[in-house]
């Protein structure tokens, strides 16, 4: 929208639109340069995705690498990265890896991270450590936080204060715990430890009346305290319209629904959009991703690709909208369940609908289910697919939410979510796939695994498939799939979010097609194209970047240099 003299209802140097990390990090960080800055969020609850994420952040070379005595030799990255996402401008990359570690350092200095404010799991490997990833894993997690530390602000936060399904009140749980947690029906002696480090906290917190917060909603507690103590002011219930331009097509502001009515806001240095992804504009997923159904998708319910619409409109240029942050997952009655762990255990394999394996059962899961899509582009149907497991897979290990011991969920049952049968042959015409030939892949896979080498696909031979398979085994990740009842479970390609949007460059500016910057405007999270490309360097990639070039953004407009040309970048 363009015009000469425009009047605005409020004025402000920076609008970030978006409270999820990457929009949260911009706010504190042009704040903290000086800047008069606000958020504008469309929803009631700030946090985004983030918040009701994993909450992990790929930060190599972060300050708690290096008190581990772990350093990357930054062209080493380089390199990495450029191996799984070649078709990204290596600017991109290069600002990422040098500003990653400034950006965890900075937040170290705030009294709400810390030197303990995040946590490193050793061995949550890279997810492609044959190409250069690090098998003891480069993502750090945020360390749990009590939630009662927000005070006021409490009861906005996207997902509240949310019980462990199942756990006796006052219980929380990180992601290392869950690993253990996993391992402790497989023997050792960190079972009976995290069994009583469990009980311990679940005691202190009923007396002390906490209320810890875990993964993604503690790193936006965290965030927020931190963004808070700037001063900068969240306009929840505030939904990003269109962003307004002047006659040269210069971002200078804003329009936005605040309390029914529109309101321009003027942005004297920069927009920042950070609004996420179209995981859930039906549209959109119809024109860019047509195979993928509604209501499978793990983002925030509220994001409908605002942000790239407003780009769009106008001149930036997209990229990457046929993909997304893939994660496959079972359609269970109380939502989608994401299977992260589930693929990396033994005792069970996944097939198409023609009863064959398709790919690597253990790979990173967007990885997974890119082959997934693949395949059912080819003519077979891949959608659902379906994870065979044995009984002795079905009582050893933690699958969906359920625990080894208890019964079936019926609900599961009567959705048509997990067939059950006494001979693989009666699971295969339960599942409408060839008997015979869920019978040879059953028997090729069994051999297999008795010889401890998928020759097929390579599972068990990454460090990544082994982190959650069974070390009693000599491939963690493969055993026999053998005792009777069996079970067969229907995988749908679900997301964490979407991946394609606005083209950036290494400044986080918004590019047009000419490779020209949009002035003024800046993007980063999921409602720009992703700089992991097509992949997924590690867990915590998709925060990692987002919170890195909120960072980048707003450190380039408080330098004045918005309006900088730019040559053309690749995606």
């Amino acid at each position: 929208m363009a015009g000469p003299a425009q009047q605005f209802d409020h004025e402000v140097d920076v609008v970030v639109a978006g409270s999820g990390a990457g929009g949260m990090v911009a706010a504190w960080t042009a704040s903290n340069a000086g800047l008069e800055t606000l958020i504008i969020e469309k929803a009631d609850l700030y946090g985004g995705s983030t918040a009701i994420s994993g909450g992990g952040a790929w930060l190599p070379n972060a300050p708690e690498f290096l008190r581990q005595g772990i350093k990357d030799d930054p062209e080493d990255l380089l390199q990495y990265l450029q191996t799984i996402a070649p078709d990204v401008a290596p600017a991109r990359h290069r600002r990422y890896i040098e500003e990653a570690p400034k950006l965890a350092a900075a937040l170290e200095a705030t009294p709400h991270f810390g030197q303990g404010g995040f946590f490193w799991i050793k061995g949550y490997s890279d997810y492609h450590p044959e190409k250069g990833g690090s098998p003891l894993g480069r993502g750090l997690w945020p360390s749990p936080v009590d939630r009662r530390l927000l005070g006021d602000l409490a009861d906005e936060l996207r997902g509240g204060f949310q019980r462990v399904p199942g756990a006796p009140r006052g219980m929380w749980m990180t992601s290392i715990d869950f690993k253990q947690l996993i391992a402790l029906r497989w023997g050792g002696l960190r079972g009976p430890r995290v069994l009583l480090r469990l009980a311990r906290r679940t005691i202190e917190a009923r007396l002390r009346g906490q209320e810890i917060l875990t993964s993604g909603a503690a790193l936006i507690t965290r965030l927020r305290l931190v963004v808070r103590d700037t001063g900068t002011p969240i306009w929840l219930k505030t939904p990003l319209k269109e962003l307004i331009t002047d006659s040269d097509g210069s971002v200078i502001g804003v329009v936005a629904e605040r309390d029914q009515r529109l309101v321009r806001i003027r942005a004297r240095r920069a927009v920042v959009l950070a609004t996420g992804g179209f995981e859930h504009n039906e549209a959109m997923r119809r024109e860019y991703q047509p195979e993928v159904g509604k209501g499978w998708s793990l983002g925030n319910p509220d994001n409908t690709g605002d942000g790239i619409l407003a780009g769009e409109a106008v001149g930036a240029a997209l990229s990457l909208m046929d993909d997304a942050w893939w994660m496959p997952a079972m359609q269970i009655p109380d939502g989608v369940f994401p299977l992260v762990a589930e693929r990396c255990y033994p005792n069970q394999f996944i097939v198409n609908s023609d009863g064959r394996r398709f790919t690597n059962e253990s790979a990173p899961y967007t990885d997974f289910v890119h082959d997934q899509l693949e395949g059912h582009r080819s003519g077979v149907s891949h959608l659902p697919a379906f994870m065979i497991i044995d009984h002795y897979g079905w009582t050893h290990n933690i699958i969906a939410g359920h625990l080894p011991g208890l019964p079936m969920p019926k609900a599961w049952a009567a959705s048509g979510l997990v067939e059950r049968a006494d001979t693989i042959e009666e699971l295969a015409r339960r599942i409408g796939v060839p008997p015979g030939n869920l019978v040879e892949t059953a028997e090729r896979f069994n051999h297999m695994a008795r010889m401890a080498v998928d020759k097929d696909f390579g599972r068990g031979d990454s460090p990544y498939d082994r982190f959650y398979g069974n070390p009693n085994y000599p491939n963690p990740s493969l055993a026999e799939v053998k005792t009777p009842p069996y079970y067969a479970l229907r995988i749908l390609p679900a997301d964490l979010g979407t991946k394609g949007g606005l083209l950036t460059d290494e400044n986080a500016r918004v590019l047009r097609s000419d490779g020209k910057a949009v002035p003024h405007l800046y993007a980063t999270g999921n409602v720009s194209a992703a700089v992991m490309g097509n992949d997924y360097a590690g867990p915590g990639a998709t925060i990692g970047t987002a919170m890195t070039f909120g960072w980048v953004a707003a450190h380039h407009i408080a330098a004045g240099r918005a309006a900088d040309r730019v040559e053309p970048a690749s995606v």
